[in-house]
């Protein structure tokens, strides 16, 4: 079987909003403003910003994700979690219940998600020709090489599968961090 390489991708403390929290954040029938975009198709940073609010602390001016979605969630790193004083868990974009309270605020009002906040597993998008193609299944878990200077495996990787979707991969700052992560790091994906 070919070796799969996929482009490894940063993905900094973010917030993805309703329709109605966006009204409450900004202002009723307020529509987020385009920025620029972003990996995966559809998927765009705008120019919004909020503030997050926890028990320990605050961190300003962090970027809301466009399109608007189903439910209201932040992505934060386990350094970002410690300076909120929240403890989230580690799951999949939209795994949201049981997970971290938190408070979003805008120049218009506030949210307070009783869950919501998570820290994000580390994951591959792909398309399912992708996955045809390498020999892998949706929701699969794979470990990643990443070569270089402080060379590291990252292991139990979710393959996600969709149409939709771009081949990248997705780890936040502090695994990025850990692994000198450049704008073209690229990782060897190896199966478990």
């Amino acid at each position: 079987m070919e070796q799969m390489k996929v482009l490894v991708e940063g993905s900094a403390r973010h917030v993805h909003v309703t329709t109605e929290d966006l009204a409450k954040l900004f202002g009723e029938g307020y529509e987020l403003h385009f920025k620029r975009a972003l990996s995966q198709p559809g998927q765009f940073l705008s120019e919004e910003k909020v503030t997050l609010e926890g028990p320990r602390g605050k961190i300003e001016r962090v970027s809301i994700l466009g399109p608007v979605r189903k439910a209201s969630q932040v992505e934060v790193s386990f350094t970002d979690a410690r300076a909120l004083g929240v403890t989230p868990p580690v799951r999949e974009s939209g795994d949201l219940a049981g997970s971290a309270p938190i408070k979003v605020i805008g120049p218009n009002g506030s949210i307070d998600l009783p869950e919501g906040c998570i820290v994000a597993k580390r994951h591959i998008h792909m398309t399912p020709e992708d996955a045809e193609k390498y020999g892998f299944a949706d929701k699969e878990t794979v470990c990643v090489r990443v070569e270089g200077e402080r060379a590291l495996v990252f292991d139990e990787v979710v393959i996600r599968v969709s149409p939709s979707f771009s081949l990248a991969m997705h780890i936040d700052f502090d695994e990025g961090n850990a692994c000198c992560l450049g704008s073209e790091t690229y990782g060897t994906v190896i199966k478990k």
